[in-house]
């Protein structure tokens, strides 16, 4: 199985500096939470093992936070000599048709999506430590109203 950071280095090669698509940390972190949701749905297994919490603007890998909060809101430099190869024929088209759909938005475009979703508002409470949201929870949502 990968890390979430594998999946993110996906992400985050994906973006162009010169077509004006950089990736924030709040981006980045949706973009990883519409591949789990999708991967669990589509595929029945989860593409990384960390796992999801539900933090005030939206859901976040804390792993992932962490590594990239120094980039503040500003964007996270692509990495260098990222071998796509390390994921499968079938992750690398939900990865894709992920970013096809969600890369286009900004972070706070991304924000409100996840903010209208049940998995972020069944498990986030104002004033409480972050809940996790389950992978259960997360395949149950997305089979039933983002997968057609």
């Amino acid at each position: 199985m990968h890390s979430c950071f594998d999946v993110a280095k996906y992400f985050l090669a994906q973006s162009s500096e010169d077509a004006g698509d950089l990736v924030s940390n709040l981006k980045l972190q949706k973009l990883v939470y519409y591949a789990q949701g999708f991967s669990l749905a589509l595929h029945d297994e989860p593409l990384f093992s960390e796992p999801i919490e539900a933090w005030m603007h939206g859901p976040v890998v804390r792993e992932l936070y962490t590594a990239y909060k120094a980039c503040g809101s500003a964007a996270i430099p692509a990495p260098e000599g990222f071998d796509v190869g390390i994921f499968s024929k079938k992750q690398l088209q939900l990865l894709s048709d992920v970013y096809g759909v969600y890369g286009q938005y900004s972070a706070w475009k991304l924000r409100e999506l996840t903010h209208s979703e049940a998995p972020w508002k069944d498990n986030y409470s104002e004033g409480v430590a972050s809940q996790e949201i389950s992978q259960d929870e997360m395949k149950a949502y997305f089979k039933e109203n983002l997968v057609n």
